[in-house]
């Protein structure tokens, strides 16, 4: 399928809107404000990167869009609809690839299928689907001690792919793997959502994979995390692995440094 259908492609995503999220911890002598404020909108099927220093409430916002953390204040609406649970409708992808050592690749991907009752003929067939289309279908039957970090970390977003959720959460998903590693499954991971058009929020640390895989930047600032700036990112789809020889990469990077340099999260 060409790079323009892809990109066509009708959306299966559902919005996602985040409307004054407050959220505070209490501590033993003081309250600590983790976020304060926070609205967003993103549309379904829209891929969208927030990026933000260490212990901005990056992990504590995603956790309160997938209902597994209540806001203090503020409310998450998902297709229009105020989420007051847990939401079912959703992959999520860690950092820690939190495979099941007893089990192998293509056994750790059907838990979503056993664990949801689905069939499992047919779970199996769309599996070894997914594993083909991210490189990695010769490992079906290997266990995760026997795979490396890369190929446990796409096993990891097949999981969080085959039960067909409309909404994908990834935190810090390729913090722990090489750069070379980085770099080819951002790749695998965006012909994935052309294909899908899944509704993606992104954690990031990394300019690179922001600008890389977003359609727009949100830009949080240190704790208590607020989003500062909205990025719009307008390259064309698929993109390459050397983002740097494009001029406008270089704008887009640009502007989220000098947004933490305001901040003072980067210092020159």
């Amino acid at each position: 399928m060409s790079a323009e259908a892809l990109a066509s492609s009708v959306s299966s995503g559902a919005p996602i809107e985040g409307r004054g999220i407050t959220k505070r911890f209490a501590a033993r002598r003081s309250v600590f404000t983790a976020l304060d404020d926070v609205s967003f909108a993103i549309r379904g099927g829209e891929f969208v990167s927030l990026i933000g220093p260490s212990g901005c409430g990056k992990s504590t916002l995603m956790l309160i869009a997938a209902g597994l953390s209540q806001a203090t204040q503020g409310e998450i609406l998902i297709g229009g609809r105020r989420l007051g649970a847990p939401l079912t409708d959703v992959g999520i992808v860690f950092q820690d690839h939190l495979l099941l050592e007893f089990r192998t690749a293509l056994d750790n991907i059907l838990m979503q299928h056993v664990i949801r009752g689905l069939p499992l003929d047919r779970g199996r067939i769309e599996a070894l689907a997914l594993m083909e289309k991210l490189g990695i279908a010769e490992a079906a039957d290997r266990y995760p001690k026997h795979l490396s970090g890369g190929m446990r970390q796409r096993v990891s977003i097949a999981r969080a792919l085959i039960h067909q959720p409309s909404v994908l959460l990834m935190d810090e998903p390729f913090g722990a793997l090489d750069a070379i590693t980085r770099t080819q499954i951002r790749h695998d991971l965006e012909l994935l959502w052309l294909e899908t058009r899944k509704t993606v929020l992104f954690i990031t640390h990394s300019v690179e994979e922001a600008v890389g895989l977003s359609d727009r930047v949100l830009v949080m600032s240190p704790s208590p995390g607020r989003i500062v700036e909205e990025i719009a990112i307008d390259l064309p789809r698929p993109r390459p692995a050397h983002l740097g020889e494009y001029p406008t990469f270089n704008v887009y990077a640009e502007r989220i440094h000098a947004a933490f340099q305001r901040m003072g999260v980067i210092k020159y």
